[in-house]
């Protein structure tokens, strides 16, 4: 896993991200569990704290569940589910590419035209 203190993404946001597309992936699957919060904290040398809000925040998102005493384990992941959380990944990169393209002036045609090049090398 890769930290940036540099990245105006906060540290937190960071590791559930990572953890979330490796869930949403499929190379973390339904009954495995997730580093040790004291772990993974130590091996990135931050805050216990700073893990756990990590964690926390892919359980509000029904990804993981804490086990009392065990640590937290990711959760079986619905077909259904994991679609809707693609598309919302999607529409949250495709969101931010729009504002990208609105400040520097494109229009909707050269962003879609844009993403249909892009769509064509990378598929």
């Amino acid at each position: 896993m890769k930290i940036y203190q540099n990245s105006n993404e906060p540290i937190y946001k960071q590791i559930a991200s990572q953890l979330r597309e490796q869930i949403l992936s499929g190379k973390l699957k339904g009954g495995d569990p997730l580093p040790s919060i004291r772990g993974l904290a130590q091996d990135l040398k931050i805050s216990v704290i700073t893990t756990m809000k990590a964690y926390e925040e892919l359980s509000a998102e029904g990804l993981v569940t804490a086990s009392k005493g065990k640590g937290y384990f990711v959760n079986a992941q619905d077909p259904k589910m994991l679609a809707e959380q693609h598309m919302r990944q999607l529409e949250s990169h495709l969101s931010d590419a729009i504002r990208s393209a609105k400040i520097a002036g494109l229009t909707a045609d050269d962003t879609c035209e844009t993403l249909r090049a892009l769509w064509n090398i990378d598929g």
